[in-house]
């Protein structure tokens, strides 16, 4: 059995009620729900939520909101994996224990029934404990630098300023889509990233991270040139 836990928490500070705000015409949580539910890799699909209105959205759109997430695990400091193994343990408690959990976040609009396939296939055929979605840097991290106390710069490694980019080893990313799982390994502290993962690469026009209004009207921007090609 494979299972899909969708994150959903009502308290998003940044862009007051995210995962329910209208996002080219339907609440953000439905563009992930529908992927998943299209894409037939998943014998259930729940939401993880502790906010009535996103529980809601979410039944009507064919998730299950089997129980509401405690309060502990419901503020800023909640990373996805506790919020993902207190599903599972809600799971065994009822005797269900699904072979494989799939966390994906209830922003990822661009997120595709095909890469979630991708995610599902590579995992069954591999020893890996994850699968997560990837992209890449659009420019070399080796050439990074900081501004230091005085507004001045400092490259982090020097050595790499006169290095061809095409000589620069590529570095990558979490796309923040989703995150094919072992049941057990996730309960399994420092796993998630580390060589137990395979990274799905994306595209890096279909990643975009959304935690502030100006990348919410960006990711908008997206969608809609993406509408117009296809």
């Amino acid at each position: 059995m494979k299972i899909a836990v969708i994150p959903a928490r009502g308290g998003s500070k940044r862009i007051p009620r995210k995962n329910i705000k209208l996002f080219c015409g339907k609440p953000m949580i439905v563009w992930s729900i529908e992927a998943a539910v299209s894409s037939g890799c998943f014998d259930r699909v729940f939401v993880s939520t502790d906010d009535v209105e996103i529980a809601e959205v979410a039944v009507q759109t064919g998730a299950e909101v089997p129980f509401i997430r405690p309060s502990e695990l419901s503020d800023d400091h909640a990373s996805s994996v506790a919020v993902v193994a207190h599903a599972i343990d809600w799971m065994a408690g009822t005797g269900l224990v699904p072979e494989l959990v799939c966390c994906i976040y209830a922003t990822a609009p661009f997120l595709r029934v095909d890469d979630l396939r991708r995610g599902l296939i590579a995992l069954q055929e591999s020893d890996a404990k994850f699968a997560i979605s990837a992209t890449g840097y659009a420019f070399p991290i080796q050439r990074a630098f900081r501004v230091d106390a005085r507004g001045r710069m400092e490259m982090f490694e020097p050595r790499n300023f006169s290095v061809r980019s095409q000589d620069l080893e590529p570095a990558y990313h979490d796309a923040a889509q989703f995150y094919w799982g072992q049941t057990d390994a996730w309960k399994t502290p420092g796993v998630i990233f580390s060589s137990s993962s395979i990274p799905i690469l994306l595209p890096r026009d279909r990643v975009q991270d959304i935690d502030t209004i100006d990348d919410w009207a960006r990711a908008e921007l997206m969608a809609r040139m993406f509408r117009e090609v296809e």
